[in-house]
Parts: structure tokens; sequence; C-alpha cells
């Protein structure tokens, strides 16, 4: 690893592209790997929310999903199988989620460390809003005392380009979560950020600090830059 002393700061391109289906951000984050991975485009965060969706991760029990096809077509959720490590999760409107595509050479070679990095991001960004974020020992992602406020799964192809990353619950409908068992977890639910402030979060203000906390935990200058890449 390379000491903070030998790191450059890297220049990263944010974007907030709204809601995009599951499928279509899959699709770009390839697209993105792929160029990544080429050198023609430099390390992204992708920023977003996706309509009602349940994924698998290649740790998933089946038995964690807990609405059939029937309910899941009747509350328009759809399910999909991701790619990513981890088990079930939900995403849906108020959730902010976030691709980094990065490049993780030479000096971030970690896929463990990277997923603490994840964590540190979101809990500095909690931070930003009065919000003690914490990390659960063996797990991975981000809990408060009501229970679990982000998740985290990741893909790192070869290369060491990293895909998927994390969800953030600011505004999200949280009786959807009834259709799974949180990334297999049984004994602790769920919550968001409306829940703990009791009122809506401002989308724009949580952006800015996943922003800025991604900036300092990965050493890094984000530009926002509209559209996609």
């Amino acid at each position: 690893m390379l000491t903070e002393a030998e790191l450059v700061a890297e220049l990263v391109e944010a974007r907030w592209l709204g809601s995009v289906s599951y499928l279509d951000a899959v699709c770009l984050q390839r697209d993105l790997v792929e160029r990544r991975r080429e050198g023609s485009v430099i390390d992204q965060l992708l920023l977003l929310e996706h309509p009602h969706t349940i994924t698998k991760g290649s740790a998933t029990d089946s038995a964690n999903i807990l609405a059939g096809p029937e309910e899941r077509r009747a509350l328009g959720v759809e399910l999909f199988s991701s790619g990513r490590g981890g088990d079930v999760t939900y995403h849906g409107p108020g959730q902010i989620v976030g691709y980094p595509i990065l490049d993780l050479k030479p000096g971030r070679k970690d896929i463990h460390q990277y997923l603490r990095d994840l964590e540190e991001v979101l809990i500095r960004a909690l931070a930003a809003f009065g919000v003690e974020g914490s990390r659960v020992a063996g797990q991975t992602g981000v809990w408060i005392a009501d229970g679990k406020i982000g998740a985290i799964g990741v893909r790192v192809s070869s290369g060491w380009i990293t895909s998927h990353g994390f969800a953030l619950n600011v505004n999200t409908d949280l009786s959807y979560f009834r259709t799974i068992v949180p990334c297999g977890i049984s004994d602790r639910g769920v919550t968001s950020l409306e829940r703990l402030l009791g009122h809506r979060i401002p989308i724009d203000a949580v952006i800015l600090a996943i922003e800025g906390a991604f900036e300092e935990v990965f050493y890094a200058t984000t530009v926002r830059v509209d559209g996609l890449p």
C-alpha cells in the first residue's frame, strides 16, 4: 500500500444520474469497467436511485427473499442477480446508490480495505447530518442503533477495476424491506436518515456529503459532471 505521503490526489468524475433502471445501471457499469481498464475514462463515482428492485449477491440464500413473484408484481418490485458479492438487498426511490468505477492499482489492491473505505465514506457522510454510523464486527455495511442504514456489495474485475458499491437509505420507504431478509441478517432491522431525523432530507445535501467524504477517504478530487460518460 502507498503511504499518505506517496499518494497523489486522483481526479474522479462524480455523476448524479437520477432514477436509473437496474439493468441499465449494470450495462453502464460493464461499459465503464472496460473503458477504465483501457484508460479511455478516468475514475468515476456514479450516484443514482433505482426503481423498486431486489438484487441477489453471490452469497444470497433464496430463503432470504420473502416475497414471491405475485407479491413482487403487486408491489412493482423487480428481482435481479447482481454479480456483486454479499446477500440480498433492496433498492428503491429515496435511497442513494453509489457505483464507484475505480482503478485500485497500484496502491489500493486490497478488497477488504476497499470495503472498509466505502463504509468510512458513509460514516463520514452521515456525520454531516449529526448521525453516528458504525461498523458491526464480522459484517459489511454501516449501522446505527436503530438498524442498518447503509449496505455495501462490490465487484472487483480483472485489472483491479471496481463496480457495484453502496446504498444509503435517505428517504427510503422502509416497508419494502419486508420483502427480504436484508443482507441475510434477521436479528437487526433497517433505518433511514428520514426516520432518524424526523423529516425528509434534501437529496442534494446528501450527495454533497457523500462526495466530500469520498474525497477525504480516497484522497481524491471529485468533479461534478452532468449526464452519462
